[in-house]
């Protein structure tokens, strides 16, 4: 293979890059959780952890445009949906795509044991680390193929405690109660996420057997899920300080404040009554958009109690 500057560019966008950002915002919710609740923040810590999640994230976008080709084939690609479409337009490129991901995931689990063996930690980072990479792979690698058993949602909701977890067992060394129970609204933000996805591309999944949510009870049982789950994150932010387990420094109101966002736009479309493609299509976008801007609220808000 040539490699020249297009057949580099190329790579590039079959990593889809643009989903690191979200990557990044979840670990670091992670993290700056940790040090609200007393963790020392160690850059060494912060830096080594983030980038074992960063590659494992990577392999996963390479892993799952390989296997999903068919898929992706049929219902075509966009800034949301259809995987990064490089090889559906690119075949050629599809064995390095493998390739490529078995390296990086390579790579994630060796640094993910390095981690463990230069600060100590128990086993069990090394261990979270790398089920999350096998959950990664095998989501749509044969033979386990999660996503065509009806549990890619599961993988991607357990995906998004690893995203998050990483963060916080890096700097406080375990996972604990106030973890969990900070996790139970972002897994509802998650959800919405996974749907924002699967709603476009309904008709390829059913043509390739993807069995999703959506494929199996329509796109109105998605739009409904959306709404209920908003409503699910902002009472779990409301009734999480009467847990006692997070100090009043944090004010949950601020997060029941931003949780308002995923709240409304997901009772949007159900007061709208529309569910074609096209308004699909348009909505997601913003949903998905619209998530990351949550994200990013909550770091920013976790920073200024830090600094």
């Amino acid at each position: 293979m040539d490699y020249n500057i297009d057949t580099i560019v190329k790579i590039i966008k079959l990593g889809r890059p643009q989903y690191l950002a979200g990557d990044f915002l979840l670990f670091l919710m992670g993290a700056l959780l940790a040090v609200l609740l007393n963790a020392e923040f160690v850059w060494s810590k912060f830096i080594l952890g983030y980038s074992i999640l960063l590659i494992a994230h990577l392999a996963v976008h390479y892993s799952n445009d390989y296997f999903d080709f068919e898929v992706d084939s049929y219902t075509g690609s966009n800034l949301i949906t259809g995987g990064s479409g490089v090889l559906v337009e690119n075949p050629e490129l599809r064995d390095f795509s493998k390739q490529f991901s078995l390296f990086l995931m390579g790579l994630s689990i060796f640094l993910a044991a390095s981690f463990t063996i230069l600060f100590h930690y128990p086993d069990t980072f090394f261990l979270f680390l790398l089920f999350g990479n096998l959950l990664a792979w095998y989501y749509t690698a044969p033979p386990i193929r999660l996503v065509y058993r009806r549990l890619g949602e599961v993988a991607n909701i357990i995906a998004v405690i690893i995203f998050l977890g990483t963060g916080y067992f890096a700097l406080m060394g375990t996972l604990d109660l106030s973890f969990l129970i900070f996790s139970i609204p972002i897994i509802f933000f998650q959800i919405i996420f996974i749907n924002s996805f699967e709603l476009p591309t309904l008709e390829g999944d059913k043509l390739c057997n993807k069995i999703t949510w959506i494929v199996s009870k329509g796109r109105e049982f998605g739009f409904k899920l959306n709404a209920i789950c908003g409503v699910l994150a902002t009472l779990s932010f409301i009734i999480i300080p009467y847990t006692k387990l997070f100090p009043s420094d944090i004010n949950f109101r601020v997060l029941v404040l931003i949780s308002l966002i995923s709240l409304i736009l997901g009772l949007y479309p159900l007061f709208k009554r529309r569910f074609d493609r096209e308004f699909i299509t348009k909505f997601v976008k913003i949903n998905v958009a619209a998530l990351f801007l949550m994200s990013l609220l909550i770091d920013g808000y976790f920073i200024y109690l830090i600094i």
